[in-house]
């Protein structure tokens, strides 16, 4: 019997003028990643439950969980070129953050005993909704691991990956990391403002160490919500990363908030191994060690950490944001005193990674105790 008969989203399209098939990405042999809830969401292109109302998390976040920050395509191919052909959700220009960034793709392409290197970026022009364009080159035509970034500042309808006509199409291989690294945070953990998808942080890490990254990062909408930290609660996680200081919109919120939020985590998995950031542009907004308002947010993180310690906890994490910059030529790192270049944001890659081991290779006991 002819499956796609009966199911049309098997069937692939016939090659085009160019020799070029095109597969939706969220069919197999494909492996679509970082949306924590999507088979309980109906395959939405959407990072937060789709159950969620204002009753419950803020509506920055609910609508800015259409924004693909930290979703990603993996597959293996022998095809001498990669086209994608997208549709936008929406237009997403900033006057401070690269297009190519906030509604562009790139592909990482790792050759056979090679590592996994930058190879292509798609830009689509201001307002451009429907996208096709080439979105990686293997000349060799060797048979490839590719992973396809997806927009950090926008959302997608639909997305294809096209191949030569011929070509092999086969699942990725397994991450070195069994499970995610969930990130959640404000506009910076979204990645703004990289250049492009892969220069986010969060991807940086999670490419250095083989793992699949999911980012609930919000502009503006990080207000550590007891729902979100439940939702977190549920998932099967390597690590988990939280910095929604900058988000807070004032100490008192964030004392609220960061320690039940952490505490809600905890209680569903007293070994997952979580590590706490203050904000990474301590400096940059003008603030000085003396500073009343900065240090008083700082300290209230740090005491959630502290306060975990001295219960036992030996799987908490703390980084504070005023060493995430370096200490020389920190003031060329953002684009507005608050949102990290690429410079930026390899420097808080350079000095998080550190932790993040450490982290992973706690996670990893756990795994072997369970």
């Amino acid at each position: 019997m002819d499956i796609t008969r009966i199911d049309k989203n098997f069937s692939v399209e016939p090659v085009d003028e160019n020799g070029f098939l095109f597969r939706d990405v969220k069919l197999e042999p494909f492996r679509l990643e970082g949306l924590a809830w999507f088979q309980e969401n109906q395959q939405a292109y959407y990072r937060l439950p789709k159950n969620f109302t204002t009753a419950e998390v803020n509506e920055g976040a609910l609508s800015l969980s259409n924004h693909t920050a930290g979703v990603c395509v993996r597959f293996r191919s022998d095809s001498p070129e990669l086209m994608i052909r997208a549709k936008l959700a929406y237009s997403s220009d900033m006057n401070h953050m690269p297009r190519a960034g906030s509604a562009g793709f790139d592909s990482y392409r790792k050759a056979p005993g090679g590592k996994l290197l930058y190879n292509f970026t798609v830009q689509p022009s201001p307002k451009q909704v429907d996208v096709l364009a080439k979105c990686g080159h293997n000349p060799g035509g060797e048979l490839c691991d590719w992973v396809i970034d997806f927009p950090l500042y926008g959302g997608v309808e639909k997305v294809e990956i096209g191949l030569k006509e011929g070509c092999k199409v086969l699942p990725p291989l397994p991450h070195k990391v069994k499970a995610p690294i969930l990130f959640y945070g404000s506009s910076i953990t979204q990645g703004g403002c990289a250049s492009r998808p892969g220069n986010a942080y969060t991807s940086m890490l999670c490419r250095k160490v083989d793992a699949e990254q999911i980012n609930l990062g919000f502009s503006g909408s990080g207000r550590g919500e007891i729902a979100v930290a439940k939702a977190i609660a549920g998932l099967d996680l390597a690590v988990f990363v939280y910095d929604y200081d900058h988000n807070a919109p004032d100490p008192e919120h964030l004392q609220k908030t960061h320690e039940p939020f952490f505490r809600a985590v905890r209680k569903a998995d007293p070994e997952l191994p979580v590590i706490m950031m203050s904000c990474c542009d301590f400096r940059m907004r003008g603030y000085r060690s003396s500073d009343e308002l900065v240090c008083r947010r700082r300290e209230i993180i740090r005491r959630t950490y502290q306060h975990a310690v001295e219960a036992g906890d030996r799987k908490v994490y703390f980084i504070d944001g005023e060493t995430l910059f370096g200490k020389e030529m920190y003031d060329a790192c953002t684009v507005d005193g608050c949102h990290p270049n690429d410079l930026g944001f390899y420097r808080m890659y350079k000095h998080i990674l550190p932790t993040l081991k450490q982290a992973l290779k706690d996670s990893r006991e756990r795994k072997k105790r369970k």
